[in-house]
């Protein structure tokens, strides 16, 4: 450690490495393209962005509404919850039983562990119980920890994203559907 950085008080130090955590999440973000929220030919329509509001479930469907919802999250810096969520559900999809411990100890050092970069916001109780599972990793190891991630984003952060200006400004740039922009023209009567 340069002489520097050994004078500065732990609390600076400890701030220094979140911020470095958090930067680095941003910046290695390689599973989420979010050119699908920009505006032009590929933006959601109207209806679609209407459908987000009906459920958590719809919106994590939709392509688009993933993307803005990923976007919003990085936007409050917690965009580990829905990277935990999906690596979660890419790790319970793995066919080859050998590659389950692998994988397992990447999820948990990413997203668990005590020094992981993208720590989820979990319990204790959900921690020793994630912890003991790797000691044999099974495709459900991670089900209490997804299923917290899951509501937590479900109750807290969804509610959110709809009252976001975020999702208001999708609304308004959304393009209604082509059913909506030409309506059947009807017969004229004599």
């Amino acid at each position: 450690m340069c002489k520097g950085l050994a004078s500065l008080p732990t609390c600076c130090l400890e701030r220094a490495k979140e911020l470095k955590a958090r930067l680095g999440s941003i910046l290695q973000i390689h599973n989420w393209n979010l050119s699908c929220c920009k505006i032009g030919k590929n933006k959601p329509t109207l209806e679609e962005c209407l459908r987000w509001k009906e459920s958590f479930e719809k919106l994590l469907s939709s392509k688009y509404g993933l993307c803005a919802f990923t976007a919003f999250l990085m936007s409050e810096f917690s965009e580990e919850n829905i990277a935990f969520y999906f690596a979660c559900e890419e790790y319970k999809n793995t066919k080859c039983p050998t590659k389950l411990a692998a994988k397992a100890k990447k999820i948990y050092d990413e997203f668990i562990g005590s020094e992981a970069p993208r720590e989820i916001n979990i319990d204790h109780e959900t921690r020793d119980i994630t912890k003991a599972n790797m000691m044999t990793p099974t495709p459900s190891c991670f089900d209490m920890a997804q299923h917290k991630i899951y509501m937590l984003m479900a109750k807290d952060c969804y509610p959110r994203f709809l009252r976001s200006p975020a999702y208001r400004d999708l609304m308004c740039q959304a393009k209604p559907s082509t059913k909506a922009r030409n309506p059947p023209q009807q017969e004229k009567k004599a």
